[in-house]
C-alpha cells in the first residue's frame, strides 16, 4: 500500500529524508529560521549596557546586547573588515566597545565603527555604513525576536497570529503578564533529533499514556490521546484531586494575579512557529526555545518564569520544575529515538498519522510550503 492508498483515518507524514537530509536542512535555515521571527534571547539576561549574548540563528552568529540608552540591539557577529568573528563567546559583558580581535576594527554598542589602525587616514570610510550589519529586533513575553530577513514578516500576523488561533485571542495570554515574570530555572538540553520531530511531538498527545505517568497523573485527559492543541482555545483541566501543577500534584503558589476563572485550574500549550514552545499553567509559565544546529542535532533551552515574590524570597520551585523536566526527558529521549529510524528504507516513504494527530498535517504543509518543498 502506497501513502497515497492509506485508510481514510489516517494520513501521511513527512518522508524519513525530511528529517536526515542536510539539503532540506540547508532549506529550512535559508527559509524559515532565517526569514522567520526566532525567539533569541531572554531580555532580563541582559540587564546592563554592554551585556551581550551570541545565538546561532540558521547559518548566522547573531550579537544581541544592551545600548547605553537601555535598548536591545541586534547585529550579525561578523567583523565588516575582513570577517572574522566579533565575539566568540556565548555571553558577556564589555565596556564601551566591541573590538574584532584580529585587526582591531572597533564598534559601539549601537553598532558604529568608532576606531580601527589608521581609520584617520581614511576620511572617506562612512562609520555607520561600515558598522556592524543590524538584525530586526522586537520584543515581546519578556523575549528578543529576531529577523534576518531584510523585510521582516507582520510579527501580529505569524508570532502573535499562532496564538491568536491556539487560544482564541491575544487578550488571553495578556492574563499572564509574561513580561513581568521573574526566572526562577532555566534547564538547557542537547538533544540528538531533527526539530520537527521535537516539534511533533509537543503538539500530540497519543504518546502521553505510554511515556508520561507523572503528566497524566494530573491532566487526566491527557491519557485518552488528544492534546490540548487539537482544539482552540481548550485548557487541560487539571484532575480534581490535583491542587497544582507540581510532580506530585500537590499545592503550587498563589495564582498570577491577572489569571481568570476560566483559566483556573488548566493547562494550556502553544506551538509558535519555528522554534517555540508556551506552556501557560496558574502560578508559572514555561517557555521551550529550539536552536537547530543540524539536522539531527537540537538545543532546547527551558524557562520557568514565576511571579517577581515567588524568585525574590527564594521559594522552592523544584516541585514545579520538576514536573516538566520529567515531560521534557521523557519527550526528547522518544524523540532521539526515532531520529536514527528516519534514514531507514522502512521509513522512506514516512508513517502515518492517526486522528488525534492530524493538526501535525498543517505543520507538515506549512515547512513544505516554507521551503517550496512539494516534492517530499
Amino acid at each position: 500500500m502506497t501513502q497515497t492508498e492509506l485508510p481514510a483515518s489516517l494520513i501521511p507524514t513527512l518522508p524519513g529524508s525530511a528529517y536526515v537530509d542536510p539539503a532540506i536542512f540547508e532549506l529550512e535555515q535559508q527559509n524559515i529560521f532565517e526569514r522567520m521571527w526566532f525567539c533569541a534571547v531572554r531580555s532580563a539576561d541582559l540587564p546592563d549596557a554592554g551585556d551581550f549574548r551570541t545565538v546561532q540563528i540558521g547559518r548566522e552568529s547573531v550579537l544581541v546586547t544592551r545600548s547605553r540608552d537601555g535598548s536591545l540591539r541586534a547585529f550579525l557577529n561578523i567583523c565588516r573588515h575582513r570577517g572574522a568573528k566579533l565575539c566568540v563567546e556565548e555571553t558577556g559583558t564589555v565596556k564601551r566597545n566591541f573590538q574584532c580581535p584580529y585587526h582591531a576594527w572597533t564598534y559601539g554598542l549601537d553598532g558604529k565603527l568608532v576606531a580601527a589602525p589608521n581609520l584617520t587616514s581614511m576620511p572617506d570610510v562612512d562609520r555607520v555604513e561600515y558598522g556592524l550589519k543590524k538584525v530586526h529586533l522586537r520584543e515581546w513575553l519578556g523575549y528578543a525576536w529576531l529577523s534576518l530577513a531584510d523585510e521582516p514578516a507582520s510579527f501580529e500576523q505569524t508570532v502573535q497570529q499562532d496564538v491568536r488561533e491556539r487560544l482564541g485571542n491575544l487578550d488571553a495570554i495578556g492574563n499572564y503578564q509574561v513580561s513581568e515574570l521573574e526566572l526562577g530555572r532555566r534547564i538547557t538540553y542537547d538533544v540528538k533529533a531533527n526539530w520537527k520531530l521535537i516539534i511533533e511531538n509537543f503538539m500530540e498527545c497519543y504518546h502521553c499514556a505510554t511515556i508520561h505517568p507523572e503528566l497524566t497523573e494530573v491532566l487526566p485527559e491527557f491519557a485518552d490521546g488528544y492534546a490540548a492543541q487539537y482544539y482552540v482555545g481548550h485548557g487541560a483541566v487539571f484532575g480534581e484531586e490535583i491542587k497544582g501543577f507540581t510532580i506530585d500534584g500537590g499545592e503550587g503558589f498563589e495564582n498570577l494575579s491577572g489569571v481568570d476563572s476560566e483559566q483556573d485550574r488548566r493547562y494550556y500549550a502553544i506551538t509558535v512557529r519555528p522554534q517555540v514552545f508556551i506552556n501557560l499553567v496558574p502560578d508559572h509559565v514555561i517557555i521551550h526555545r529550539m536552536f537547530p544546529m543540524a539536522a539531527d542535532r537540537t538545543i532546547v533551552e527551558c524557562d520557568w518564569l514565576y511571579a517577581k515574590d515567588v524568585v525574590a524570597t527564594g521559594k522552592d520551585v523544584s516541585r514545579s520544575v520538576e514536573l516538566f523536566h520529567r515531560v521534557n526527558e521523557q519527550d526528547f529521549e522518544a524523540c532521539e529515538r526515532c531520529q536514527p529510524a528516519m534514514s531507514s528504507r522502512a521509513y522512506a516513504q514516512g508513517g502515518v498519522l492517526v486522528p488525534s494527530e492530524h493538526h501535525i498535517g498543517e505543520f507538515h504543509r506549512w515547512v513544505q510550503e516554507a521551503t517550496s518543498t512539494k516534492r517530499w
